[in-house]
C-alpha cells in the first residue's frame, strides 16, 4: 500500500466550510504522481493517462484536518490497471472518501494504448492487495 499525508489549506474549503469536492480530485492526482514516482514507472517521458476517475464521498473534511491517502492496485490489465485510492481523516481514522482511476499506458506518437512492459507489471503487482 502506498501513502501519502495531505493538509487541508482553508482555500479548498467552500462556502459551507467542508473541502468543495473537485479537491478530491486534487487529492487523488497528488498521491497518484508520488505512487508513479515511487514505483519508477516514470521517467522523463510521462507515457500514463487516466481513462476513468471517479469519487465516492462519505465524510465532509474541514480546513487543517490532515488527510492519510492510501493507494493500491485493483486490476491489471494488457495496458492498463486499476489505481484504487481510499481517504483517511488522520486524527480519528475515519474514511471519507474513496476514489478509482482507470490508468492506461500510452502511446503519444501513435495515439494509443501500449502494453505495459514485464518491469512495470511486476513494480505494480508489489502494489495489489491479496485477494481472498
Amino acid at each position: 500500500m502506498h501513502e501519502i499525508e495531505v493538509n487541508i489549506r482553508f482555500c479548498e474549503t467552500d462556502l459551507l466550510g467542508h473541502v468543495n469536492n473537485n479537491n478530491f480530485f486534487v487529492y487523488m492526482e497528488d498521491a497518484r504522481i508520488n505512487f508513479f514516482k515511487d514505483l519508477d514507472l516514470v521517467g522523463d517521458d510521462w507515457n500514463f493517462i487516466i481513462a476513468s476517475t471517479k469519487c465516492d464521498f462519505i465524510k465532509q473534511v474541514y480546513f487543517n484536518q490532515t488527510l492519510l491517502i492510501r493507494s493500491h492496485v485493483g486490476r491489471i490489465g494488457n495496458s492498463s490497471f486499476h489505481l484504487e485510492q481510499e481517504m483517511f481523516e488522520k486524527d480519528s481514522g475515519e474514511l471519507v472518501a474513496k476514489g478509482l482511476s482507470v490508468v492506461v499506458h500510452f502511446d503519444f506518437e501513435h495515439q494509443e494504448s501500449s502494453p505495459l512492459s514485464q518491469k512495470m507489471r511486476e513494480s505494480l503487482e508489489s502494489f495489489q492487495l491479496a485477494t481472498k
